[in-house]
């Protein structure tokens, strides 16, 4: 018995060594016959009919090992935007299959760097991904049209090389680039629609992230089913009035009593920049404890946080940032990390969460 052991024991360790010597050809052999499955599959088609949110990026502009820059992709039937374009959200949408090329349209609710630093990618990324033959849209507040031509103008290259090297098979120049759409910034109380297609309505509304003006966030509303997204703000009433009775309200958070550290560490260590950087944030941000009482001011059903700051880096940091916010808002509460995916099928209550990583 010990020596048929010793026997299936050895043939055992030879075929592990043969597979590990060949472990680079049987990748390679996997690839081969995955690859059309891969690139075939649609999972934002396997959604099913509703109103979908995939978080590109929860964090804020904090690097964050589980958060990129600000960034929410909105899918509803044919219809799909993104909501804020931070560094390393076009990543993550390709991470999780949503199928960049066939973005629609950018909504941007201001003009702060770590709202927009992305969009240079998004649009390349759609363009040459899809052969799309007309520009990226961006739809923001008045001031859109400079931050597009800026970013236009610094891919002139970028977009001449690919055209040369490519072909219009994968970039024709129709398609490079963004187009600005810009919208009368509305004042508090009222409202602008700025998409209403297919059945999904986005309807602008004014925040308070001064000085930062104009500065929006958006209501999205499909077939029965509703979502709020606050952008950079502090404690809205405007927000809370037109996020009323919303499914999910997205919800910037910024932990005060975190950024009051940092300020104290910077200037225990004599770092000036640091801490006049934490001593100013907490005045245009808002608490998760604030965030909580919106929601719970707007009859939101489902609170999710996200632009989270300072990043969530240690063990128990979740819990502590936190604090105090299921003592003013009974609903569910989620701490958006990058790749969760929230669906609300149409005309239903549910609300359903999967990882699209």
């Amino acid at each position: 018995m010990n020596r048929k052991r010793f026997i299936t024991l050895a043939v055992l360790l030879a075929l592990l060594v043969v597979i590990y010597s060949q472990r680079g050809t049987l990748v390679m052999t996997i690839m081969d016959r995955g690859m059309p499955t891969i690139l075939a599959g649609d999972p934002a088609a396997e959604l099913g009919d509703g109103l979908h949110i995939a978080v590109c990026g929860a964090g804020g502009p904090m690097p964050d090992p589980k958060r990129s820059g600000a960034c929410l992709m909105i899918i509803a039937g044919e219809n799909r935007i993104i909501v804020d374009s931070g560094s390393g959200g076009a990543r993550n949408i390709n991470r999780m299959r949503l199928g960049i090329g066939t973005i629609d349209a950018v909504l941007l609710t201001h003009f702060h760097s770590d709202h927009i630093d992305g969009l240079g990618e998004v649009a390349t990324l759609r363009w040459a991904s899809a052969a799309n033959i007309s520009p990226l849209p961006v739809i923001a507040p008045q001031g859109v049209e400079t931050v597009v031509e800026g970013f236009n103008r610094s891919y002139n290259f970028d977009t001449q090389y690919r055209h040369d090297h490519h072909g219009d098979t994968v970039a024709p120049l129709s398609g490079k680039g963004m187009v600005a759409q810009p919208f009368p910034a509305p004042e508090g109380g009222e409202s602008v629609i700025v998409w209403d297609q297919d059945d999904l309505k986005v309807t602008a509304f004014e925040v308070d992230h001064k000085p930062v003006t104009p500065a929006v966030g958006y209501r999205f509303d499909y077939r029965g089913r509703s979502l709020a997204i606050s952008g950079d703000t502090i404690r809205s009433a405007n927000l809370e009035h037109f996020s009323r009775d919303v499914d999910i309200l997205f919800h910037e958070a910024l932990n005060m009593e975190m950024i009051n550290t940092m300020n104290k560490s910077a200037q225990s260590i004599g770092n000036p920049v640091i801490a006049k950087v934490a001593y100013d944030i907490v005045d245009y941000h808002t608490s998760p404890v604030d965030a909580a009482k919106s929601a719970a001011a707007a009859g939101a059903k489902h609170l999710a946080l996200y632009h989270i700051v300072p990043p969530i880096i240690f063990p128990g940091q979740a819990a502590a940032f936190m604090a105090g916010v299921n003592q003013v808002y009974d609903g569910p509460t989620t701490l958006t990390e990058d790749g969760m995916i929230f669906s609300l099928p149409a005309n239903s209550t549910a609300i359903n969460t999967s990882n699209g990583f």
